[in-house]
């Protein structure tokens, strides 16, 4: 238990920091989400346009610090490397997995 002025202060900043990344996580985890759901059962343009929503959310999270910026980018690469496998197969529906 803190005893410090500034040590309980800092506790209240910790949880207020911990829910605001948990909360920039999720938001992007639900937007690769949707981008996944898209790829597989939607059309090709609603799949790039979940990309490109996917993409803002990882790159507003990467920037806030809450994942580093590698990581938005490893992720961001899969997800694009994934849709242009769609496009190269040219399917209305599920591209064909490896």
């Amino acid at each position: 238990m803190a005893h410090s002025l500034s040590a309980k202060k800092r506790i209240r900043q910790n949880a207020k920091r911990n829910a605001r990344n948990r909360w920039r996580k999720d938001t992007m985890r639900l937007d690769v989400k949707t981008f996944t759901d898209k790829l597989l059962h939607g059309t090709l343009d609603e799949a790039k346009a979940a990309f490109k929503a996917a993409a803002r959310t990882i790159d507003r999270t990467a920037q806030k610090g809450t994942i580093h910026k590698n990581q938005a980018a490893r992720r961001k690469s899969r997800m694009m490397a994934r849709l242009k496998a769609r496009e190269k197969s040219g399917q209305t529906g599920a591209p064909a997995r490896k």
